[in-house]
C-alpha cells in the first residue's frame, strides 16, 4: 500500500548525468516534499503528522500509515537500524509492527557531534529520541533492552552474551506469538549486527535486512560481501522491494537520526544505494528498492 498522497514530487534519479549533483537534487526534491506536506497539514489534514527531528530541531512533516496485516516483530541491533534498511518497505506496505532495540546504550554519534553529545546518558538519551521520532509514522512499538554497543576496534562478540540476548529475545518473541520476525541479515562484519542475526536464527527467524549501517561502508565492501557469502552460502535468497513512491518519506525518517547521518547532505547515501539496489527490479518497475533475504524453504 502506498500512501494517499503518492509522489507529486518526483525524486532525482542519480543515473549518468545526475551522479554528481544526487545529494544537492535530492535535497532540493525533499524540500519540496515536506513543503507540499506542509500546506496539507495547515489545512487540517490529519493524516499528515508534524515530526521533529531531535538532533537538529528541524520540523518535517508525513503521512501516518495504516497497518493492517499480519503483526512483524523487527529485532535491530541499534536505533537506526530499522529505518535505515527496512523503513521504506513499512512506509509502502505497513503493518503491526514492533521494533525490538538491542544495543541502546551508545556513546557513538557522528565525529562532529562529539563534543556536543558527550556522556554515554545523553548520547542514549538522543538516539531513542531519534528512534521513537522515526517509528512514528509507523505506528510502531518500541522495547529497549539496554545493552551497550560495541566499540572500536571491533573484536568477535562473547558467547555467553549471545546466549543472555538470544534468551531476552525468546522472551519478547514468545510474547508476540502471532508476529513474523525480522532481523538484519548481518551484511557488515559489525559484531553488533552479526550477534543479533545469530540470535535471530536461533529464534527462528527467516526474512532478513540488507543493513545499511555501519555508516562508512554500508557494508558493501568487497571484503564484507566475500564474509558474508562466507558465512551464510546459498541459504539465504534475496528479495527486492520497491520503495519509489515513498522514497521521499523514507528520507524523512533518516532525517529523524541527525546524530549518526551528519550533515543532513549525506542523507543521500542510503537511497542512492536504493537506486542501484532497484537494478535487480524487473525492468521498468522501479527506481529506488530494499534488498531483503529469506532462508529458503527446507
Amino acid at each position: 500500500m502506498t500512501p494517499e498522497s503518492a509522489m507529486t514530487v518526483t525524486p532525482p534519479i542519480p543515473d549518468l548525468d545526475g551522479i554528481y549533483t544526487f545529494p544537492d537534487d535530492l535535497m532540493r526534491a525533499h524540500q519540496q516534499w515536506t513543503e507540499r506536506l506542509a500546506e496539507r497539514h495547515g489545512a487540517h489534514d490529519h493524516r499528515i503528522i508534524e515530526l521533529k527531528a531531535p538532533h537538529s530541531g528541524h520540523r518535517y512533516f508525513i503521512e501516518m500509515r495504516r497497518p493492517v496485516g499480519r503483526p512483524v516483530l523487527a529485532i535491530e541491533p541499534h536505533h537506526d537500524d530499522f529505518a535505515l534498511s527496512a523503513s521504506g518497505t513499512f512506509l509502502a506496505h505497513p503493518r503491526p509492527l514492533t521494533v525490538a532495540t538491542v544495543f541502546t546504550r551508545s556513546t557513538s554519534v557522528h565525529p562532529a557531534l562529539e563534543d556536543t553529545y558527550g556522556t554515554e546518558a545523553v548520547v542514549s538519551d538522543l538516539r531513542s529520541r531519534e528512534g521513537a521520532a522515526a517509528l512514528a509514522p509507523l505506528a510502531a512499538d518500541r522495547i529497549l533492552l539496554g545493552h551497550q554497543d560495541a566499540e572500536p576496534p571491533y573484536r568477535p562478540f562473547d558467547q555467553d552474551r549471545l546466549d543472555r540476548i538470544t534468551d531476552e529475545l525468546r522472551e519478547i518473541v514468545e510474547a508476540h506469538p502471532e508476529a513474523e520476525l525480522l532481523a538484519p541479515a548481518a551484511v557488515t562484519r559489525h559484531p553488533d549486527h552479526v550477534l543479533v542475526h545469530a540470535a535471530a536464527v536461533r529464534l527462528g527467524c527467516r526474512w532478513f535486512w540488507e543493513d545499511l549501517a555501519f555508516w562508512p561502508t554500508y557494508a558493501l565492501a568487497g571484503c564484507d560481501q566475500h564474509l558474508f557469502r562466507a558465512r551464510t552460502g546459498p541459504a539465504l535468497a534475496p528479495e527486492i522491494v520497491d520503495i519509489t513512491d515513498v522514497v521521499l518519506d523514507k528520507t524523512t525518517v533518516l532525517h529523524m537520526h541527525g546524530s549518526q547521518m551528519h550533515p543532513a547532505r549525506k542523507m543521500y547515501r542510503p537511497i542512492r544505494h536504493a537506486w542501484t539496489t532497484a537494478a535487480d527490479l524487473l525492468s521498468g518497475t522501479g527506481a529506488f528498492a530494499e534488498r531483503f533475504y529469506r532462508t529458503e524453504s527446507l
